[in-house]
């Protein structure tokens, strides 16, 4: 498997860099690196440090922030761009729950009013358009269903599967299963959960309750996942994703890579 640095698992925690990111990904022997935004430096440096390093751009993850859909799709339009200049086959937005949703098919309804109009604009540029199972109560996108809603309506999109954000609706072997001709890239992240409320946690689609983990380390099973992968042929990335504090970043990923790779 190809594990690529999701540079959010660093830039999360105070003090670290893009080049704290490269030099990480390089001495862990990472494959890629997937630049989620571009933290305001300009492309073009951030494709000669990983192009430096040795290191394959697998996707440019952005945001499409704006207080109308035409401020969104102007702003997606300039991340596509950046794509392009950073050289990666494929972009990732999160789709986040958006302001004044009625409930989660409302945040889905919508995210794919804007999708649809970002689709082309990636597909001009010869670049993959992906979202990814997204955990939250009133996330749009998080099983299987909710994604082949959303690939009805734009034919072109592709999934980056998380298998943790999708353990949070729905059992994720099978929803892997039933998304791999669409999954092109994918996270790995990790949950501790409980069957009642606790301090930390958020409400899932599930019923249960999750706070963030470190990989190997929560309840997600890991193991399987990539089990699985292998077994239906993926040859592509897998981004290490952990979003709690109690580790550094940089350490974070040194131990969940040994987790995986053992």
């Amino acid at each position: 498997m190809k594990f690529s640095m999701m540079t959010y698992t660093l830039m999360r925690q105070k003090g670290f860099t893009p080049e704290d990111c490269v030099r990480t990904a390089v001495e862990l022997k990472m494959d890629g690196i997937d630049w989620v935004t571009t933290y305001g430096r300009d492309p073009k440096e951030l494709k000669k440090m990983s192009d430096d390093a040795g290191l394959t751009v697998a996707a440019h993850t952005f945001f499409v922030p704006g207080s109308c859909i035409e401020e969104k799709i102007s702003n997606a339009e300039r991340s596509l761009d950046d794509a392009c200049i950073l050289g990666a086959p494929l972009v990732m937005v999160p789709t986040a729950p958006l302001p004044n949703v009625k409930d989660a098919a409302d945040c889905r309804k919508q995210w794919i009013e804007i999708l649809a109009k970002i689709a082309p604009l990636a597909e001009q540029r010869n670049l993959i358009l992906t979202v990814e199972n997204f955990p939250g109560i009133m996330s749009g996108f998080v099983t299987a269903s909710d994604f082949y809603e959303a690939k009805a309506v734009i034919p072109s999109l592709k999934l980056t599967f998380d298998n943790g954000n999708a353990a949070t609706g729905e059992d994720q072997i099978e929803s892997l299963k039933r998304c791999i001709d669409d999954v092109v890239h994918v996270h790995f992240k990790d949950w501790d959960f409980s069957d009642t409320e606790q301090e930390g946690m958020s409400p899932m689609i599930d019923g249960r309750y999750r706070r963030p983990a470190l990989i190997g380390e929560g309840g997600v099973d890991s193991k399987a996942t990539l089990k699985t992968l292998e077994e239906l042929g993926y040859n592509g990335f897998i981004n290490i994703e952990y979003e709690n504090n109690k580790y550094p970043a940089d350490i974070a990923v040194r131990k969940a890579l040994e987790y995986l790779r053992a």
